[in-house]
């Protein structure tokens, strides 16, 4: 197993990052973890290193990896919703695409010898995606702008990164569970149930496109993934794996499993807002690159991961509520 003495984590307070920087503490218990933070973020957790710098300030940026000098860097700090990289796209260039060039220029000078992680997205391949699942080797043809910043950093990271650096790209297809917020489609329908069920939301949930076909996983599987992927000795300088299941649901079948779940009946109305025009109809992935090179497979099934989903939103929607 690789051993690192300083790790650093960007986008470590955000959906996927919580889970890592736990699951961090257990893997590499005598490594310092240090999370990267925003202007004004601060861990939730009590006890835990961290660094402050604004991913679209160079100066900023060098001046946190100079004081860190990690040996691993798990990057998973970005913009992250499609449909607000659309509405956003130089945001999302500013933080995806120059956020990660200015990390990876100042390990390049700081750590030339450091692992480097980078956290890519399935939305790479874009209108490459057909009914069967997509590999490694299909070329990229993003369509929207984060899937392009993504693509545009994947190529910008193996060139900035000296060869002494070893760089592995994570494509991950889409992931789930306690902590992600409602821009994403099952968090929104498990929050509209909760709300449904206590009688804060009249029995009707509201959707977009239920025929779009995803690759889902709960979260907790794809930290296992990146955890095995840095733990993973002999894996070439530069290397990519899609970390998927390798089904894919359609998220009518998803809601309707939600639906079974739910303690209180209600309708489903479309609701214009929430249509995607640019929605892929089917992505899926093959990951038996992973898999042979790590170990890894998928550990929850789709119906813990919506049930455990399911209860994170009650529990949440019952702290909000106005005590009686």
């Amino acid at each position: 197993m690789a051993r690192f003495e300083t790790v650093l984590l960007t986008g470590g307070t955000g959906f996927v990052g919580r889970y890592l920087s736990r699951a961090l503490a257990t893997r590499l218990p005598d490594a310092k973890v240090i999370l990267l933070c925003r202007p004004g973020e601060k861990p939730e957790r009590a006890g835990v290193e961290y660094l402050t710098a604004d991913l679209t300030d160079e100066a900023s940026v060098k001046t946190a990896v100079v004081r860190a000098r990690p040996d691993l860097v798990l990057h998973l700090a970005a913009q992250a919703s499609v449909d607000q990289a659309i509405g956003g796209a130089e945001q999302t260039w500013r933080v995806n695409f120059c956020g990660t060039m200015w990390l990876a220029s100042a390990i390049a000078r700081v750590s030339p010898q450091a692992t480097f992680l980078f956290v890519s997205s399935a939305e790479v391949y874009g209108a490459n995606f057909r009914n069967a699942p997509v590999a490694e080797d299909t070329p990229l043809l993003p369509v929207n702008p984060y899937a392009r910043a993504k693509a545009a950093a994947e190529t910008m990271l193996a060139d900035v990164l000296p060869q002494s650096a070893r760089l592995i790209v994570a494509r991950s297809f889409n992931h789930t569970g306690a902590g992600q917020d409602e821009r994403f489609a099952l968090p929104a329908f498990a929050a509209q149930i909760a709300r449904i069920e206590r009688g804060e939301k009249e029995p009707r949930l509201s959707v977009g496109n239920l025929s779009a076909k995803r690759d889902f996983l709960d979260v907790e599987d794809v930290t296992d993934a990146y955890l095995r992927l840095i733990e993973t000795p002999g894996l070439s300088e530069r290397s990519t794996f899609n970390v998927a299941s390798g089904q894919a649901h359609a998220i009518s079948d998803m809601l309707q499993r939600l639906q079974g779940l739910a303690r209180t009946p209600f309708e489903i109305g479309i609701d214009p807002d929430r249509l995607r025009a640019s929605d892929i109809p089917c992505s899926v992935g093959d990951a038996s690159k992973l898999r042979g090179a790590t170990g890894w497979a998928p550990r929850r099934s789709v119906d813990d991961m919506l049930s455990r989903l399911l209860d994170h939103w009650r529990e949440r929607v019952a702290a909000a509520a106005p005590a009686a």
